[in-house]
């Protein structure tokens, strides 16, 4: 059975981290079905959005420790490992649809670090988040270094890393980690509506918008693209129409 199961729906595909017995923990076949998932959702046009999630208990309790043994035998298989856990932040970061995470139960170092790589986190109110991996003298991966800061500020940042003090789903919106916590019972149609609000929406703009935000490294810039994504916006017959039927509904 796969470690990462992909469910079709109306302009979004759901993946659900597959590994129930051990909190949807890492491990080599848990990031190699994980990509492949991801690499098959990148590439479908016909949806606009990506939904993660784990089965069970837990959204994902990072990496398997109880599989170190075999991550680190040698230097080429610790390099391996890292890189395929890099490869899930890449697949995710440089998705062109909007990636959602739906976290409930744990959400912990390279889970925690794949919510800070989405678009977009619906958290339970049941969600508990931390870094363990500088108290077993690890490092933290998934980009986090930069997207952490981006989200809650540098000394936040370095106090959430440094210090892997837990927090609550609550802490997660506040330090703009998460942006809806919900009831547990509330989080996959959560999730889902927040996907189908999105399935409403033009694709082109989507991807356009997501785009921009990941290259508008300063106002300049910000403004030139926007400034070419709204020709084309303007220009696109879809809009005319939308635009048409607008205050008719």
């Amino acid at each position: 059975m796969s470690t990462a199961v992909t469910t079709e729906a109306p302009g979004h595909r759901r993946i659900t981290l597959n590994r129930p017995e051990r909190l949807n923990a890492i491990n080599g076949t848990l990031l190699d079905d994980l990509a492949a998932a991801l690499g098959a959702a990148n590439a479908d046009t016909s949806i606009s959005s990506i939904v993660l999630t784990g089965a069970g208990r837990a959204f994902c309790a990072g990496d398997d420790l109880k599989e170190f043994d075999l991550q680190a035998r040698t230097e080429a298989e610790a390099r391996s490992h890292v890189e395929r856990i890099q490869e899930i932040t890449r697949l995710i970061v440089a998705s062109p649809h909007i990636v959602i995470v739906a976290a409930a139960g744990w959400a912990v170092g390279g889970g925690l670090e794949w919510t800070i790589n989405a678009d977009l986190v619906v958290m339970a109110d049941d969600c508990r988040c931390f870094f363990p991996e500088l108290s077993l003298g690890l490092s933290v991966t998934g980009g986090v270094t930069y997207l952490l800061p981006e989200r809650c500020g540098r000394q936040s940042a370095l106090e959430l890393m440094l210090l892997g003090e837990r927090f609550d789903a609550a802490r997660a919106k506040e330090l703009g980690i998460a942006n809806r916590v919900v009831a547990r019972d509330r989080l996959a149609a959560e999730a889902t509506a927040v996907a189908d609000t999105i399935a409403a929406l033009p694709v082109a703009r989507v991807r356009a918008l997501k785009r921009i935000v990941q290259r508008a490294i300063d106002l300049d810039t910000a403004m030139r693209l926007e400034t070419e994504e709204t020709v084309a916006a303007f220009l696109d017959p879809d809009t005319a129409r939308r635009i048409a039927g607008f205050g008719k509904r």
